[in-house]
């Protein structure tokens, strides 16, 4: 019996420490429609919005299929930066059935 616990208990601790996410915010999320707009940064004190921005993208529908680009260096590049001086990201989610999540870098 301790043996079952003790494995339960390691079981546990092991699927919390295992996050899907990992950002400074993770906002609430809805069952039906989910869509936001949180900070890829962690210590925003030495963030800037920089003048120019860019954009990358990845997208799944039902689970099934993932496609896409979402890496800090495509939306860089995408949007024409060679300095980057903050990032944020979009999150959408409808029913599950499609999602899209949007990185955005800011800088020059």
């Amino acid at each position: 019996m301790k043996k079952l616990l003790a494995l339960a208990a390691v079981t546990i601790v092991s699927l919390q420490l295992t996050g899907c996410l990992v950002a400074p915010v993770q906002p609430p999320m809805g069952i039906l429609y989910t869509s936001y707009q949180a900070p890829l940064d962690y210590d925003q004190s030495n963030s800037s919005v920089g003048s120019k921005s860019g954009s990358a993208e990845t997208m799944s529908i039902l689970g099934l299929v993932a496609l896409g680009d979402g890496s800090v260096k495509t939306a860089a590049s995408n949007g024409g930066l060679s300095t980057i001086s903050g990032a944020d990201y979009e999150y959408l989610n409808i029913i599950g059935v499609y999602q899209k999540y949007t990185t955005i870098v800011h800088g020059e």
